[in-house]
């Protein structure tokens, strides 16, 4: 593939999917997805994002008793729907992530500012997520409209990770897209200073 067509795959062309076509991705297929996200940039290599791919029926089933009604048969129509996290404990694995930093001067940050690293990069980290998805021939539908607490107790109860978003991963379905909605202009949303 050019990357004229790379670029055009990823971007020109990839769009937000509701609807996906009733065909499988092959495990295989995540962890290439997850090889390449994790290349994803983060503040001094902190790498915070985690990442449940929820692909059983009855794990399935859980996330869609969580979601908002309007939701559900978005879910319902994926092959793959990913828990987008972050881990609160991220900063347990800075020796091996960031050598180079004072992992114990970091540690004593307060809890909020903690937080605050691990969500924002996390959210960074998921922009790689989606391009990388893009780019392996796979659409996406990123959502908020779910009840945290519920998918936090349900799939990281015993465990540090915290649900940041929702996003269905497969082969969309085109004949279901919306027209693309506007975008504000470089001039409107842009400056150079």
């Amino acid at each position: 593939m050019s990357n004229d067509q790379l670029m055009k795959q990823v971007f020109i062309e990839g769009r937000t999917h509701r609807i996906f076509k009733d065909r499988p991705i092959d495990e295989s297929l995540l962890h290439r997805l997850y090889e390449l996200a994790k290349i994803a940039p983060s503040s001094s290599n902190l790498c915070p994002m985690r990442i449940s791919f929820v692909v059983s029926k009855q794990q399935k089933q859980k996330v869609i008793d969580a979601a908002a009604e309007g939701n559900k048969p978005k879910i319902e129509s994926a092959p793959v729907v990913a828990i987008v996290a972050h881990d609160t404990k991220f900063t347990d694995h800075i020796e091996k992530l960031a050598p180079h930093m004072n992992a114990e001067t970091f540690r004593q940050q307060s809890e909020e500012k903690l937080k605050q690293v691990a969500i924002e990069n996390s959210w960074l980290q998921a922009g790689f997520l989606i391009s990388a998805a893009r780019a392996l021939g796979l659409d996406c539908g990123p959502m908020g409209g779910f009840n945290k607490a519920m998918i936090d107790n349900t799939f990281y109860k015993d465990s540090s990770w915290r649900s940041n978003f929702l996003m269905n991963i497969g082969y969309g379905d085109e004949t279901q897209l919306h027209p693309r909605g506007h975008r504000l202009s470089f001039y409107d949303a842009c400056s150079i200073l």
